[in-house]
């Protein structure tokens, strides 16, 4: 068995992951804006995850704006019959690279049809709304568009991003919500009973920042564990949060063939009790 087959997998709707998969934000210019460094070495990036058993990839037309997206279709189209492709909706880029909200009937449309052009597709697997509102903005009207292009067989399956669990209730509400999408690590771990409510109900969680918000103890302790493992702290992190729950599919992403191939190895790492009692050690889940 390959390390990715080791990480399992779970239901995304009707399609179905390896719980480790791709992140392509990175694959664009710096800043996620304009075009890579390397095109070449893009290229080769998502290639190489695809051969190695990636199945899920997660992206936006707004990462570049739209760079990410043709990258995927250059290196990847024809796809896979297995591959699922999971966009975001909700936001756009300024001239200045700046990150705008786009919520509007109009705007949410474009970017559903700007997705299916540049991936070249007629359906996208998985559309996640991306919460870019003030605290006195519903997302209810937003998604209700969402779910109507999804009506429109545009869209197979909606998840929600950077989302509270209030959030999510309301959203469900409206229409099956396959995936949620938020920051969480094993020491950002506020979203601990929605993972734990998710589970219950068959729904994924989505994981982003593996490694961020780490306090400087924080960050030692891990580094350490990881030195007691042979590994890398991110591999220590990406196997933590696969062993946190079986609904958690993770997406790190990278524009390095070696970070990729690291990243990928973490599925085959195998936590010791005591790895795993110092890595719960490092923060206290809400009372």
């Amino acid at each position: 068995m390959s390390n990715i087959e080791r990480s399992g997998t779970f239901p995304l709707g009707s399609r179905v992951v390896k719980r480790l998969g791709y992140g392509a934000m990175r694959l664009s210019g710096p800043g996620i804006f304009g075009v890579p460094r390397d095109r070449t070495t893009a290229l080769a990036v998502l290639r190489e995850a695809v051969s190695s058993g990636v199945n899920h990839i997660d992206t936006s037309d707004y990462y570049g704006p739209h760079i990410t997206n043709q990258l995927i279709r250059e290196a990847l189209h024809p796809y896979p019959d297995d591959l699922v492709i999971v966009t975001k909706i909700g936001a756009r880029r300024g001239e200045d690279a700046s990150w705008l909200p786009a919520s509007s009937p109009a705007q949410l449309t474009q970017a559903v049809h700007d997705n299916l052009r540049n991936l070249s597709i007629e359906v996208l697997d998985v559309v996640n709304l991306r919460n870019m509102f003030d605290g006195g903005t519903s997302m209810e009207p937003a998604l209700t568009v969402l779910a109507d292009l999804q009506r429109q067989d545009l869209v197979r399956h909606i998840g929600l991003s950077n989302v509270t669990p209030e959030q999510v209730a309301k959203g469900r509400r409206i229409c099956p919500i396959v995936c949620v999408q938020n920051h969480y690590n094993v020491a950002h771990r506020a979203d601990d009973p929605l993972i734990d409510e998710l589970a219950r109900e068959g729904i994924a969680y989505v994981p982003f920042f593996p490694l961020g918000g780490f306090a400087p103890l924080q960050s030692a302790t891990l580094s350490r564990v990881a030195q007691g493992l042979g590994a890398t702290p991110m591999q220590v992190a990406l196997a933590w949060l696969l062993r946190r729950s079986p609904n958690l599919v993770l997406i790190p992403g990278t524009s390095s063939l070696a970070h990729l191939r690291e990243n990928l190895a973490a599925a085959g790492l195998d936590l010791t009790d005591d790895a795993l009692g110092e890595l719960n050690g490092l923060t206290q889940r809400p009372a």
